[in-house]
């Protein structure tokens, strides 16, 4: 499971900004103002082979007893409890505060790994940045540049150090999958259903699942691991702290699994907390299939109700395939179950890469892509790049400018041609270095021209140096006496004598007529 990394801090140091930039996003507000995230944001990183779960948490104010920064200061000791390792963020610019010393001997409690980081130490001696925070004995300060990217990479490098490398999907063992959605939807229930017996707590109150619970069972010969995860609240109706993190929880269940069963109800509408947990298993890649629990009480003018409002709502959900269940009394179930071999199995594909490339090559037959300017994007060959989810890596020259609407072409073609149900798909392009074409920034010249350039630029310079070697004599042309003009070679037959002069200009001899 990736590790989870907490960010720290007093008000307005710089959590945000180094939360965008080891998420390398922009999901969370930055200004210049304290307290402006109040509730906890998280957010997917890796650092080559190591990924990692980062939480950007409010302001840290331990000092308060009530209000809203009392409850910011309880969940970001939340925060603390759940991550693996700390970055305590203070800021070089303002100098050590009391408040850090508190936040410090707060911190020291947690027996989590600390490190401590000097944000906003652009333009100033690292020494010198990091100097007056040695008191706070937390080991050497990190003197860095959030906002300019300074230092973060040999920061996140460190962090991750104590922590294993990814492993391999162990997919060739045995298919592992996480029921996921808004609490109180049935998940517990379903997870009872297909395991056959009461595993998990299955009560009618939302929240009873608290934490992610991991569950081996075979079912036809087969080994499988079933993840029963904590619903996920609308942010504006979580309550308790606990709760909160259970959304952590969720994403690394999410994160660990195969495939992704996704559980609405369908006695209330598809909400836009429904999408965002669709999107967090799209985003981390896994294959999905979407159980729509509880259908057995609906009259048919209901059902055609919950079928349009899944199309129009969860339409970027094209891949996946929709079941209709009960899971109470075991409806569909069974249905249910095959279509998560089936994602699993997508998920899991090996393309070979002459097929892969033979059925890039049919579309550019049936439709080139469009033209960008004066170029056009040249596709030359394809192969696979990883599994869960397939990644198809595509080579070729001018490939920056391929539409998003010709990806969407390919890749529908490679879904149908492999048969891809339930599994996302992801098309990459690698384009090579065109020697023909002059590079776009600063006019530079093209491989080719600028070759030819030092080669004609070389053979001047042994030129010269040939011309050097030479004898002074043989470097000046020959002149005449006489006007001191360089005097010219004469015409005619090698060895014919000079014609004769007469007042400066040359007569002809008479040629004798036969």
């Amino acid at each position: 499971m990736k590790p989870t990394i907490a960010l720290v801090g007093r008000p307005n140091v710089g959590k945000s900004t180094l939360f965008n930039r080891l998420t390398r996003s922009r999901d969370a507000l930055v200004a210049d103002q304290p307290g402006l995230t109040r509730d906890r944001h998280y957010g997917h990183g890796r650092m080559g082979s190591k990924p990692y779960l980062v939480i950007d948490t409010g302001g840290f104010e331990p000092v308060v007893d009530d209000g809203i920064l009392w409850e910011m200061a309880r969940q970001t000791l939340q925060a603390v409890d759940e991550a693996d390792a700390i970055v305590f963020l203070v800021d070089g610019r303002s100098g050590l505060t009391p408040q850090d010393k508190l936040i410090a001997n707060r911190l020291r409690q947690s027996q989590r790994p600390i490190f401590l980081v000097v944000n906003k130490a652009e333009g100033m001696s690292p020494a010198m940045a990091a100097a007056e925070f040695h008191e706070l004995a937390l080991g050497d300060p990190y003197a860095l540049s959030a906002s300019h990217g300074d230092g973060v990479r040999e920061l996140i490098e460190t962090v991750l150090e104590r922590f294993p490398d990814a492993t391999e999907e162990e997919a060739s063992k045995h298919p592992k999958f996480a029921v996921i959605g808004r609490p109180n939807v049935g998940k517990s229930t379903l997870v009872n259903a297909i395991l056959g017996e009461e595993r998990v707590i299955a009560f009618d109150q939302a929240g009873t699942t608290r934490d992610s619970i991991y569950i081996d069972f075979e079912r036809e010969d087969r080994n499988y691991t079933i993840i029963d995860t904590a619903g996920v609240r609308r942010r504006g109706k979580v309550n308790e702290t606990i709760e909160k993190f259970s959304v952590i929880k969720t994403m690394q269940a999410i994160e660990d699994a195969n495939v992704a069963v996704l559980v609405l109800d369908a006695q209330q509408d598809v909400s836009e907390q429904d999408a965002t947990i669709a999107g967090f298993a799209l985003e981390a890649g896994r294959a999905l299939v979407v159980a729509v629990n509880k259908w057995d009480h609906l009259d048919n003018e209901q059902r055609e109700k919950i079928h349009r409002d899944v199309a129009r709502k969860l339409a970027f959900l094209d891949f996946a395939k929709f079941h209709y269940i009960s899971a109470l009394e075991g409806k569909g179930v069974g249905e249910l179950f095959k279509s998560i071999d089936a994602a699993y199995n997508a998920a899991m594909s090996k393309l070979p890469t002459p097929k892969l490339t033979r059925l890039l090559q049919l579309a550019i037959e049936r439709q080139q892509p469009p033209r960008i300017g004066l170029t056009r994007p040249k596709l030359r060959y394809a192969h696979q790049g990883g599994m869960n989810p397939p990644i198809i890596v595509i080579h070729g020259n001018s490939l920056d400018s391929v539409p998003d609407s010709y990806t969407r072409y390919l890749e529908n073609l490679y879904r149908k041609a492999f048969q891809l149900q339930g599994t996302p798909l992801r098309v990459q392009y690698k384009s090579s270095v065109n020697p023909y074409e002059v590079e776009a920034s600063g006019g530079k010249l093209s491989m080719l021209k600028q070759r030819a350039a030092n080669k004609a630029e070389a053979k001047a310079r042994e030129q010269a140096k040939e011309k050097e070697k030479l004898p002074v004599k043989a470097r000046v042309p020959a002149k005449s006496k006489a006007d001191g003009k360089v005097a010219a070679k004469p015409f005619g037959r090698p060895g014919a004598k000079p014609a004769a002069k007469t007042g400066g200009k040359a007569v002809a001899k008479n040629r004798t007529k036969r």
